[in-house]
């Protein structure tokens, strides 16, 4: 592999990782944010419980995704250089306007969010929350302006090899965005409703003593599940529409179809001069894995429901394994989109302008190689924290409250026997 390649692998590597942390992070404050809702119109001590289970196991997820996010952001400078050259003008401003949403807004309100129970009135509380996770698809929304633009550059012209921005609401407008960002948002929500349905499952097959909060849980998570998937469908078919306007060659690849191939092969030669234009063909597969996967969680979503009518999800228990099992799935299927939506671009990393090797920057192998095994090494801990944090914390269940308590209220009182322990109870 050149310096190239092994800067293609860390970049599917680093994006693939931090997407998982903000796809869950956006499917899961959903829930929180509907919970403690919930709490500030009813005054059920239970939504309370529940809104400070799940947030714990946000915030969690949510701290990882910000140093996934600071990787990702760093690498743009190690390993794309030319990319940040030629286009730097254009969407770097889309980044940088992410990041002070998610930087400055999304976490400062979410830092009052943990340390404000008790503190401040509860509706200003639940606003704090509900800024959070508005804030959260604000940023969803830029990073994939930004991505739009990669996929299908709008708004620029060049001068001297380098894309000035001319038009800033064509980039907001972009027709690669719209459908793309729903079927993100959609996927969020299957993500974060199997999560949760998950974990209260697996709660239920521990025999909780918590029935009550875990039992609301799976309710609000099985109903919101067919919620993500169907308009999941709906908006990826969608976006097929624009891909054949606009990147022909990634359609005729995911559909692995030869004729299309080769007649977009000789379009693109015509267009561009001699080279291989096509995608690689196995982009093919994990497009099938999305879609078959996901066609089948549409019939999952519908049988869950008669299931939770007929209140057979928590008294049978191979429903209750099912969901425990389905937890991965939809990591693995935002994976594959992920996939489709980059490899399906190549070989170009902004499309029709400027091809991945150029946008590369001039490093050597073995400096490539070290910068790879560097980044693996820390989102691998970084994967293997997060899950380990979460496993723990879930483990707790509803009755360890110590989110937003003060630290030594949190511990109680220390002797000789407790000195030792962290938190909780």
């Amino acid at each position: 592999m050149d310096a190239v390649e092994i800067s293609r692998l860390q970049f599917a590597v680093t994006g693939s990782v931090h997407y998982l942390f903000v796809t869950l992070s956006l499917g899961l404050v959903l829930f929180v944010v509907a919970f403690q809702t919930l709490w500030t119109i009813r005054k059920n001590p239970a939504y309370e419980r529940m809104t400070k289970f799940w947030g714990r196991l946000y915030v969690i997820n949510y701290g990882a995704g910000i140093i996934g996010g600071l990787v990702m952001e760093f690498q743009f400078g190690l390993n794309w250089s030319g990319l940040v050259h030629a286009t730097g003008n254009v969407f770097g401003g889309l980044i940088a306007i992410e990041t002070l949403v998610a930087f400055f807004i999304e976490a400062t309100f979410l830092g009052m969010w943990i340390f404000g129970w008790g503190r401040i009135p509860r509706v200003l509380h639940l606003g704090l929350i509900w800024v959070v996770a508005a804030t959260a698809y604000v940023s969803a929304y830029w990073i994939l302006a930004a991505n739009a633009f990669l996929q299908h550059p709008v708004g620029y012209e060049m001068r001297d090899g380098v894309a000035f921005l001319t038009d800033f609401s064509a980039l907001l407008g972009n027709p690669n965005l719209v459908d793309a960002l729903l079927h993100v948002v959609s996927a969020a929500v299957v993500t974060g409703a199997l999560f949760v349905a998950g974990v209260s499952a697996w709660q239920f097959l521990r025999r909780t003593p918590d029935v009550a909060e875990f039992r609301r849980s799976l309710r609000f998570a099985v109903v919101a599940l067919p919620l993500g998937v169907y308009p999941a469908i709906h908006f990826g078919f969608l976006q097929e529409v624009v891909i054949e306007q606009s990147q022909p060659a990634k359609l005729a690849a995911i559909y692995a179809d030869p004729e299309r191939s080769l007649r977009v092969q000789r379009e693109l030669a015509a267009q561009f001069g001699p080279g291989d234009w096509i995608p690689p063909d196995w982009v093919s597969v994990p497009y099938q894995i999305m879609m078959q996967t996901t066609f089948g969680l549409a019939l999952v979503s519908i049988t869950l429901l008669v299931l939770l009518t007929r209140d057979w999800l928590v008294r049978l228990r191979v429903p209750l394994y099912l969901l425990v099992g389905l937890i991965p799935v939809p990591f693995v299927l935002v994976v594959c989109g992920w996939l489709v939506r980059e490899v399906g671009r190549q070989p170009w990393a902004v499309y029709g302008l400027l091809s991945t090797t150029d946008a590369a920057s001039p490093l050597s192998t073995g400096a490539a190689a070290a910068s790879f095994a560097g980044f693996s090494v820390l989102l691998g801990g970084l994967v293997l924290l997060n899950v380990t944090l979460l496993w723990r914390f879930a483990r707790r269940g509803i009755e360890d409250d110590a989110l937003g308590m003060p630290l030594g209220a949190a511990l109680g009182p220390s002797t000789s026997d407790d000195d030792t322990l962290l938190v909780g109870r």
